[in-house]
């Protein structure tokens, strides 16, 4: 018993995690997603001390698990002062509750719990904390129930960063106007995101978001390509608020590059609405760079989770390059994806060592270019507003004044040249069959 103390005491928080194997699932899928829980619980600051998962037909409506794998749990963190349960399902505010009287006070959290408690602990703009902080009421305010007469879990640890223990002290209205603040003051943001994001699309420059699964490696790929700076770790949700970096391809064209936050299986339904204008960013993007860790056995899945999460934010569809991370790590078998798109193309890198990153390059600027077709406009010298105009819609190659025209050579997609389609030389140098080459 005193080696137990002496752990506990060098150890900032141990938890049991609890997961359920209905019908319809495998253990080994449980196992999985109890991996990951794990990784998660790791990424709080706190470790595992033990895995439980109970084998039931359906979920106990009471407290999931059923009374008697919840007396035994119990005695388990008695006799090895734990004082942490963490569910990998999502648990309902009359479960918490059961579970706690059942657990004889052992505080419990779920899985989107932790995930906010980690968003919490990783927010360091403003704009990302008052993101958290709203998912996090809007997700604990019906959970009250569950914590008993004090409303609140003071003392600190997993489960109880975020809004403010001073704010779950208080009633339900004064955590309703709370929320009302938050949302108001995030609309003014969104408010100017938009204007920046408008002020971009005006710039003509094709966005490309960085999007994948946590710890991708989708941060590290930001730095490499941009000497970004940005925090890049080992970690789950290491980075939060999205970044934005200027990158000129080898061509000439530039490229607007946004890291975004990472994805994650059953990430929580209020984290999704509170970080809508963050992750919108792919959503109004031109290209979509999905990262995926190919060292980890689990890729496939994480694809998948990815792309539905994608398409649920109406961010599918878009040209895509399928980069596959981490290669160093298992050079000898380099995993592949069943079918991919036409005009999609799937690149092998490190990130980390540079190792594929040249061929990324041309693949992205293939994937820019492609409808961009050099074009000649021969403007007349009183409309010098439209070479203006075409410096900001095409790739502007050269510019000769003649005497009635200012012949401009650029690299135009079809928009460009349908605006500018009155200036249109008769006899192109070029013919508007020629694709854009290396």
């Amino acid at each position: 018993m005193e080696e137990i103390v002496k752990n506990k005491n060098e150890i900032q928080c141990r938890a049991v995690l609890v997961g359920i194997e209905c019908d319809n699932e495998e253990r080994e899928e449980v196992e999985k997603s109890l991996d990951e829980l794990e990784r998660l619980l790791d990424t709080a600051g706190g470790e595992t001390f033990a895995r439980v998962v109970q084998a039931k037909s359906s979920p106990d409506p009471r407290t999931l698990i059923g009374s008697g794998k919840v007396k035994e749990i119990c005695q388990l963190c008695k006799d090895n002062r734990i004082e942490l349960c963490v569910f990998d399902s999502e648990l309902s505010p009359s479960q918490i509750k059961n579970l706690e009287d059942g657990l004889d006070g052992i505080r419990v959290i779920d899985r989107s719990m932790l995930i906010l408690d980690i968003f919490a602990l990783h927010a360091t703009t403003g704009e990302g904390k008052l993101q958290v902080e709203l998912a996090q009421l809007k997700y604990t305010a019906p959970r009250l129930i569950g914590k008993g007469t004090e409303m609140s879990r003071l003392g600190g640890g997993i489960g109880t960063r975020g809004p403010g223990e001073s704010k779950l002290e208080s009633d339900k209205r004064h955590m309703k106007r709370r929320i009302v603040a938050l949302e108001e003051e995030l609309r003014i943001l969104d408010k100017n995101r938009m204007t920046m994001r408008a002020s971009r699309d005006k710039s003509d420059i094709t966005k490309v978001a960085i999007v994948g699964y946590t710890n991708a490696g989708k941060s590290t790929l930001l730095n490499r390509l941009t000497d970004a700076g940005i925090l890049a770790e080992d970690k789950l949700f290491a980075t939060l608020d999205p970044t934005t970096r200027k990158y000129s391809l080898p061509c000439g064209e530039s490229v607007l590059l946004t890291d975004t936050v990472g994805f994650i299986k059953k990430l929580p339904h209020h984290l999704i609405k509170a970080f809508k204008s963050t992750l919108d960013e792919a959503v109004f993007a031109d290209v979509l760079m999905i990262v995926i860790d190919a060292s980890d056995p689990e890729y496939s899945t994480q694809l998948a989770v990815t792309e539905e999460l994608l398409s649920e934010l109406g961010a599918g569809g878009k040209p895509t390059l399928y980069v596959f991370n981490k290669c160093d790590k298992n050079a000898e078998e380099l995993p592949s994806i069943g079918s991919v798109s036409e005009g999609d193309s799937v690149i092998y890198i490190s990130a980390k060592t540079g190792r594929g990153v040249d061929e990324l390059v041309t693949r992205l600027e293939e994937l820019v270019m492609a409808g961009k077709k050099r074009t000649v406009f021969n403007i007349p010298h009183s409309e010098q507003g439209a070479v203006n105009q075409l410096y900001k819609i095409a790739s502007v190659e050269s510019v000769e004044y003649g005497a009635e025209f200012v012949t401009v050579t650029a690299m135009a997609d079809a928009k460009a040249r349908g605006m500018m389609k009155r200036y249109l030389a008769e006899a192109e140098s070029v013919s508007d069959d020629t694709e854009f080459e290396d």
